[in-house]
């Protein structure tokens, strides 16, 4: 490919509601040729009115993904720059959730953006341009108690991303990794809403804790004042394909409490726990 040709088409996933609506309407309005995407296109059909392309694309099914790049590879040559936002968390004791439900959490936070990675690679290679943006979390630096497995694909994509980072660069290839803290969206209800009902198990008045305590964030807590909208992260995103960085971190409540993480050892981060969640036992 003509390097004077070069795509910076950008393909979104997760577009549907949050962070990634937000990111499709910020960079298409600053010019950007947006490929907004999500598994049901009734869900984001009014992105075409502020300039966004629309593609059906589900992070669980191969077929979806394929399709999606090789239809933008034929409109512009190559995705430009990936921005990998699907994904959403599992709460509950590790225990507790059923394995069904594990491998789904993997296949949507972790599977699909390594996959969608390998798919726009040979493009991105031939044109040595290209941008991989993957949204983790503050929460792939640290855990809070009831988000195992979210925490678990979080680390993941914080681990995959530091070794794709090396492994791409020759080729002209940045990957960034966006650790956004609290963000005001429908996150944290779906979040809650993925805990199992409450019963007489063992972990009932856990689980029970770990919802009240996450929908407290979200709503008044101290990390909510340490927060912010998605237009932050939409902004952080903007910034990170023109002047790629390793990791950039949004929200006060993101710097503040991965700071604490590096600083606290791990006895007295289990002793604050518990002063939020009560611990399970006999």
């Amino acid at each position: 490919m003509n390097a004077d040709r070069r795509s910076e088409a950008v393909l979104i996933t997760g577009c549907s509601s949050g962070i990634g609506r937000a990111t499709a309407e910020h960079l298409a309005q600053r010019g950007y040729t947006v490929y907004a995407t999500a598994r049901k296109l009734d869900s984001i059909r009014d992105l075409e009115a502020h300039g966004c392309r629309l593609l059906a694309l589900d992070v669980t099914d191969d077929d979806s993904m394929t399709a999606a790049v090789e239809a933008v590879e034929r409109e512009q040559g190559a995705v430009g720059v990936l921005v990998n936002n699907a994904g959403y968390s599992q709460s509950g004791a590790v225990e507790s959730i059923p394995m069904d439900a594990v491998r789904k959490q993997f296949e949507t936070n972790v599977f699909g953006l390594v996959r969608l990675c390998q798919l726009v690679l040979p493009a991105m290679r031939a044109q040595r341009f290209g941008r991989i943006i993957n949204i983790s979390s503050m929460g792939g630096r640290l855990v809070f108690p009831g988000g195992g497995y979210y925490h678990a694909t979080k680390f993941a994509v914080e681990a995959l991303s530091d070794a794709l980072r090396f492994e791409v660069k020759g080729f002209g290839i940045d990957v960034v990794l966006i650790e956004p803290g609290l963000i005001k969206t429908e996150f944290g209800t779906a979040a809650v809403g993925s805990l199992a009902p409450a019963s007489d198990g063992p972990y009932a008045e856990f689980n029970h804790a770990v919802g009240s305590t996450t929908a407290g964030a979200y709503d008044n807590g101290g990390l909510a004042r340490l927060g912010a909208g998605p237009d932050a992260v939409a902004e952080a995103i903007e910034k990170a394909i023109r002047h790629p960085r390793a990791r950039v971190r949004v929200t006060a409540s993101a710097r503040i409490m991965i700071g604490l993480r590096r600083v606290m050892p791990d006895s007295l981060w289990d002793r604050t726990m518990r002063g939020n969640f009560p611990q399970p036992r006999a």
